[in-house]
């Protein structure tokens, strides 16, 4: 199977974190499509297709060791000058809820490892998103 591109890399990464606790929630779904939408790495994505690239990665999520295996294709995909852009993608989706679940915690942690991200951008990263998405009340 070839790498998926860089613009499905990224999506495979926010779908595994949606579906990280079994749970992918409307709040979750509408992240993904918000960030699919708007983000400049987007551009040129036909968004329509969003919902077979997702079901894609859903699909080789059930294989035998899918997830370490898409993790580890979509590492190679994204161009390192991207990578903290797709973990700054998938922590949108985890932190959307301004929950974090254990399950979204061990996802965040294994995409650290996965994307060779230095700690320190990871924080500035995950404040940015909690700073962003809190609400007045």
């Amino acid at each position: 199977m070839p790498l998926p591109s860089v613009q499905e890399a990224i999506i495979y990464l926010m779908v595994i974190t949606s579906a990280s606790d079994r749970d992918m929630t409307d709040v979750e779904l509408a992240r993904i499509g918000d960030v699919v939408r708007t983000w400049p790495v987007f551009d040129g994505f036909d968004d329509s297709n969003l919902l077979e690239v997702s079901q894609q990665c859903q699909s080789a999520l059930q294989n035998p060791g899918g997830l370490n295996k898409l993790l580890t294709e979509a590492a190679r995909a994204i161009p390192i000058h991207l990578h903290d852009t797709a973990y700054a993608a998938a922590f949108e989706v985890a932190a959307v809820d301004l929950e974090m679940r254990m399950e979204e915690a061990r996802i965040m942690q294994m995409l650290r490892g996965h994307l060779e991200l230095e700690p320190s951008v990871c924080t500035a990263i995950e404040r940015a998103a909690k700073a962003r998405l809190r609400s007045f009340g």
